[in-house]
Order: C-alpha cells, then structure tokens, then sequence
C-alpha cells in the first residue's frame, strides 16, 4: 500500500515546514465507486442488525459491504469462513485526502528521543524519583500520533532495545507502516542500559490493527488472537500501523466513537461526569458486538474531550501488587487494564480500593502508583473547559488546502507554536495579538515547571533524609509514616510530569497538587529529622 516517503513544504500556522509522507499506491489514491444499494448488504444485515442501524441514513450509506471487506461471499456461504476486513487508514484516504496527509504530516517543531529525565527535560530528578522503574531507562516526549507506534517500540523499555530503525537514525522521522520503518534485531539482541518492557494492553491505545483481534477489557476467549497475556514480540510484529481513523469514526455511518475498552468500562460504571454537558449527561450510547466481543460507544455529536481520552488518560497497563497483601498482580488480572478517570487528588485513594500499586521505590519502599498522560482527568474543570474548549479546538483547527477546501488538521498541533490558529479563533478581540497570547501561555507554564522542579527536590530530600534515617537505626513506626507521606506526594507530583501541558490544561489544579505534594515531602522529611536528631541525642547522652 505505501510507496517511497515524500517530502513536500505545506503552511502551518503561517510557517513553511518541510513534511514527510508515505506516498499512496495508485490504487489508494483512488476513489472507490460509489454502489448502488441494491448490492445484497440486506444478507450482511440480516445478521448485523447493529451494523444496520449505523449504516443506513449516513454519510456512508451508499459504499456497498466489500469496500472495505472481502470474502463475503465465502462468508455468506459458511458462517464460519470469516470475511476480511480493510482498517488501514489508507482506505480512508481515498476519499478525505486531506486528513490523511495531515495525519502523516511530520511536525518538526515535535522533537524526537527528547527525553524526560535530564537536566532540560520535564523532569530532570526522574531516575532518582522513580527508581527502579522502567521508565528511568528511556522516557520521552510525544510527537505525534503518526509516530505512536514506532516510537513506543524503538525506545529502550521495550523489550531490551530489540526494534531498531531500518535505516539507523536518518530513519527516525520515516512515517508509515512500522515494519517498513523498523527492524526486528532479533531475540538474542539487547543493548546496555535497557530494560525488557512493555505490554499488550499499553499497544491497544497506539494501533487499531488488533480491534477485531482483541475481546473487550482484553480477557482471554477462543475467538481473540490477542490479550493481556499474550507474548509481546508476537504482537508487536502483527501491529503495523498506528492509531486509525476507527477509532474515532464508525467506519460504518461516520459516527464520531470511542472504541478504548477501559474507556468504556470507566463511564458504565462512573457515569461519563467529565465528559458531560451542562445538563450533566453525554448522548454517548454503548453498543455491544458479537455477544459482548467487543464494544464501542457512539456520539450523535463528536466529544473530542472523549475521543481524545482513548489514549490521553491515565491508566494502568503493568503487572503490580496489592496494597493490603503485597501479592503479585499479572496480566491475568483485569486490573491491568484500567482507567481510574479520575482526579490526582483522588487518584491514590482510588489506586488503594482497586487493591493495586506498579511498584516499590528502590529506597523508601514507598508503594507507587505510575501515571501516565492524565490529559483529559486535568482539562476536567479548568477554564477553557467551562468555556466549552474542546481539545480539538486547540490541537486540531479548521486548515484549508491548496485548491481553499477547508478541513480540520490531523496532524495534532501543538498550540504553543501555531497560536494565530489555536487561541485568536476564540479571542479575537483587537487588543489579543500573537506575542501577547504567547507571553501568558509562557508565564503559566514557567509558573507551573517551577512547582514541578521544587516538588522534585523535596521528594528527593525525603529520600535522601529516609535513608539517612534508615542508616542511624530509626525505628519502623516513623519509617512507615514517611513512606505514606511519599506515596501521596510522589503522586501529586508525577501526575505533572506525565500531563504533558506543563500545567497549561488546568493551571490552578497543578498550583494546589504540587504545591500539597512539597508540603507533604517536607512534612516527611521534619518526621524523619526530629526522629534522627532524637537518636544522636540519645548516643550523645551514653
């Protein structure tokens, strides 16, 4: 399907980048014909009456069933003999070019390999305050959703460092199918200082390749080729393309759609309040597949809040333990595929009723929660989200092509850099200019980097004061409250590290989380002095 990668020069937000794109075989490039209705889908519907009810009336209602599956007839013959399905993107783009340019579009302004946990990275104390994790091998910003997949198998926590670019590091901004991009080095491969990470559930929310492959919630069935358990080369080598347009979009009536199980499971059970309207509810309406297969949830009107949170939204994918027991929790256990979808000051609370904790700190001892991109718990409640902000408003504007077509941008873009199109669409007013927007937006997220570097050191003092009181023979009962008192402020702390706005989506929530995660680490820290102190005095008077 995808030929050489292109390189062409597009306006973005009043710059002339330079983009990469895998170019389209003739064939892609083509529109499909549009078919008549009498085409026997009437056999398909007689058993997908789901598929029905999404089809008919909508902007898809004319493509016949084998545009985008195959080997019906075998299939309309033997039940048993299952049809093909079509879910490359590139199917899509036959018809909305644009989209599907953008997507692929490589924004350069993203760097890639930036990592986290140096001195100029969002978190410069990470392999101290996460220590012995994983993440500490090898953790990075995002640039952007064509690269999803690539760059969580190229990074050096992912299985000892085994998928390596094809072209060594002039292939690291080549978009496209992942095995066209990267290699496999082989099982005996591993290079220094890295670990043997990842995970099936972690993939699910970076590819739609397995969503006919995986059962909801990823359990166990006959009829799933994958789930939680299953060996992660193996899985990896059968993911090929990142984050599809079903994801977002029903392929069958257009529907705007969540398809992330946990997601699913999170609002069944919690209600869908971030993600409500003023009158306190979503149109979001569940609807099950294959007797429970799989599920997805459709919008009458698209929810980007919700789209988006498929993917940014903290959740637990890893092995771990239980709270009460310390007993080990695997991949058999469904609480490796969780989303709390809630907010940092209730999210250890939360973490202790699940019974469930990633890891222990390699000197505290501490019992740490790991988060991961909590975007859509943090917009929650801030002001642009009262406003009605949705995050397509800012990371995905109305663009228009070269022949004036107007579309709205896949490419992700980072606000920060294109506000003319981010921030002046709603503040228009003739005293709101450029530099003014980008002075705000820079003084709240200098303001917010200087709460997360100050929790830093303090989590870091706690540690080094733990140890220290560990070494002069502190007793276990302060032990134990200081390691509670880091376990809460580790995660107030974290959660910003891993929210990757710096603060942006939700400032006044990250003032009061970090500023409450110093006060806890220097309330640990005077807990473990006065119990140091008590005990030099007590040498001093022997």
């Amino acid at each position: 399907m995808w030929g050489k990668t292109i390189v062409t020069l597009a306006l973005v937000g009043g710059a002339l980048l330079a983009i990469s794109l895998p170019s389209m075989s003739t064939a892609a490039k083509a529109k499909p014909a549009a078919k008549q209705v009498n085409d026997g889908r009437e056999d398909c519907y007689a058993c997908h009456e789901e598929v029905k009810a999404l089809k008919e009336g909508s902007k898809h209602a004319k493509l016949a069933c084998d545009v985008c599956h195959s080997k019906l007839k075998e299939h309309l013959a033997d039940s048993e003999s299952k049809p093909g399905t079509i879910i490359d993107q590139a199917l899509c783009g036959k018809c909305h070019k644009n989209e599907y340019n953008s997507f692929f579009t490589v924004n350069y302004e993203s760097q890639a390999r930036k990592e986290k946990g140096v001195p100029t990275g969002r978190s410069p104390m990470m392999d101290k305050l996460l220590a012995p994790y994983g993440f500490t091998y090898e953790h990075n910003e995002p640039r952007g959703h064509a690269f999803m997949v690539i760059d969580q198998f190229a990074v050096d926590r992912f299985d000892n460092g085994r998928f390596q670019y094809k072209n060594r590091w002039m292939g690291v901004d080549a978009v496209g199918k992942t095995w066209d991009v990267l290699e496999d080095k082989g099982p005996n491969f591993k290079l220094a200082e890295t670990v043997k990470g990842g995970n099936p559930t972690c993939i699910q929310c970076k590819t739609s390749d397995h969503i006919l492959k995986w059962k909801f919630m990823g359990d166990k069935d006959p009829k799933a080729k994958w789930d939680r358990t299953s060996d992660l080369v193996e899985i990896a080598k059968d993911t090929n393309n990142p984050v599809g347009c079903i994801h977002c979009h029903d392929p069958h009536g257009t529907q705007p759609r969540i398809v992330r199980d946990a997601l699913i499971q999170a609002i069944d059970e919690k209600g869908a309040k971030i993600f409500a309207g003023k009158d306190g509810k979503t149109d979001l309406k569940v609807i099950s597949f294959r007797d429970g297969f799989r599920k997805i949830g459709i919008m009458q009107k698209p929810d980007s809040r919700m789209m988006c949170a498929q993917c940014h939204v903290d959740y637990a994918c890893s092995p771990g333990f239980e709270f009460d027991s310390g007993k080990k929790v695997g991949y058999d256990d469904q609480r490796v595929n969780h989303i709390p979808l809630v907010s940092p000051n209730d999210l250890l609370e939360h973490s202790k009723k699940q019974n469930f904790y990633e890891f222990r700190h390699a000197v505290t001892g501490a019992r740490l929660v790991k988060i991961r991109h909590p975007e859509a718990e943090t917009f929650f409640g801030s002001v642009h989200d009262k406003a009605g902000v949705t995050c397509a408003d800012c990371h995905m504007p109305v663009m228009k092509d070269k022949t004036g077509k107007t579309f709205k941008s896949h490419m992700v873009i980072r606000p920060k850099n294109h506000i003319r199109e981010a921030c002046l669409s709603c503040h228009a007013h003739s005293k709101e200019t450029v530099e003014k927007k980008l002075y705000q937006l820079d003084a709240i997220q200098n303001y917010i980097r200087g709460k997360m570097r100050k929790a830093e050191y303090w989590l870091g003092q706690l540690i080094d004061t733990y140890a220290a009181a560990k070494r002069m023979g502190v007793g276990e009962d302060v032990l134990a409250k200081a390691r509670e008192k880091h376990e809460e402020a580790h995660v107030l702390w974290e959660w910003w590290t891993a929210e990757n706005s710096d603060g942006f989506h939700n400032p006044d929530l990250a003032r009061d989380t970090l500023t409450h995660s110093i006060a806890l680490s220097k309330e640990g820290v005077a807990l473990l002095n006065k119990a140091i102190d008590a005990r030099e005095g007590a040498a001093a008077a022997k």
